[in-house]
């Protein structure tokens, strides 16, 4: 059972997970829906997908393709809203085991604060803010693309739950956003979210999505997040960072481990196999022993030594 390995567990901030290895928001869904494929308690967290306080219908269809570099996403943050989820995806996580990370969005910066406070006082490990959203209030521009704006979120976001925050890639300063973040009070950082993209159909030569753009996620998007941990851990040493990005096996949940994270979020690899969580950390443990460390701990920061 991966929850018994002692050597596979870690620390994030205050936050104690018996195992390094996640879901990432977006691809657990919000409850129970993988549990028919491993034991939920055998994973450090189940992050859910992004919630806001209310109700929210996403993007037209179609919403996900496939393409040669991963896959393209434009759900739209499709979700139930907060009160719903607490009555039914939260029970439902936490009658398998699971430990629970809330993702939650918003379009301002008080929506943010309002869907924090409305997870007060739940047992959660921590929130996890997703900036990649939309500033209603500031011409639509994103969030996680001003560290000013970043900062506000985190501020309105601080209550009695430790607070992540998840950056966005498609940024020229991402260092300064991540500042930004841990100086308002942010207590870790996960790096990072999807990369902008687009399909075009071959034939009409219009978009595949149904919004047009989406975001990119999988194995092409893994050295951009590599990156992103390594360039916030040199910069924030004492800041706790999780990676996320094409995290599909031991070698590559190792690789955000050297590069200074301490756990890792898999993701786009639960679409083509929901048991990839699972495998990645079974695989984890025989990466840490062909790289001659004897637990997750031992390989945290490995390129900065």
């Amino acid at each position: 059972m991966t929850k018994n390995l002692g050597h596979l567990s870690t620390d994030v901030g205050a936050v104690a997970l018996h195992c390094a290895v996640m879901t990432a928001s977006g691809t657990a869904g919000y409850g129970d829906e993988l549990a028919d494929y491993g034991d939920l308690s055998e994973l450090g967290a189940l992050v859910t997908k992004s919630l806001s306080v209310d109700p929210w219908a996403g993007n037209a269809a179609p919403r996900v393709t496939e393409v040669d570099a991963g896959m393209l996403n434009s759900v739209g943050l499709q979700g139930p809203g907060i009160a719903a989820w607490l009555e039914g995806g939260l029970p439902a996580a936490q009658r398998r085991g699971a430990r629970v990370v809330a993702s939650i969005w918003g379009t301002s910066v008080a929506s943010y604060g309002a869907a924090a406070q409305a997870l007060s006082g739940q047992d959660l490990l921590a929130i996890e803010i997703n900036v990649s959203c939309p500033n209603v209030e500031d011409r639509s521009s994103m969030f996680g693309h001003s560290a000013e704006q970043t900062a506000r979120v985190v501020e309105a976001c601080k209550g009695s739950l430790p607070i992540w925050v998840k950056l966005s890639p498609n940024v020229a300063d991402l260092v300064g956003i991540a500042r930004a973040a841990v100086e308002a009070g942010a207590d870790a950082l996960v790096c990072t979210n999807t990369l902008l993209g687009m399909a075009l159909h071959p034939e009409t030569g219009l978009p595949v999505l149904g919004n047009g753009g989406g975001g990119l996620s999988g194995p092409s998007v893994h050295p951009v997040a590599v990156r992103a941990v390594y360039e916030c851990r040199k910069a924030l040493p004492s800041t706790p960072i999780i990676g996320a990005g094409g995290v599909n096996s031991g070698k590559t949940a190792l690789e955000f481990l050297h590069a200074g994270a301490q756990a890792v979020q898999v993701g786009t690899a639960s679409f083509r196999d929901p048991r990839a969580p699972w495998k990645v950390a079974a695989d984890l443990n025989n990466a840490l022993r062909r790289a001659g460390h004897a637990s997750v701990r031992d390989a945290i920061g490995r390129a900065h030594r």
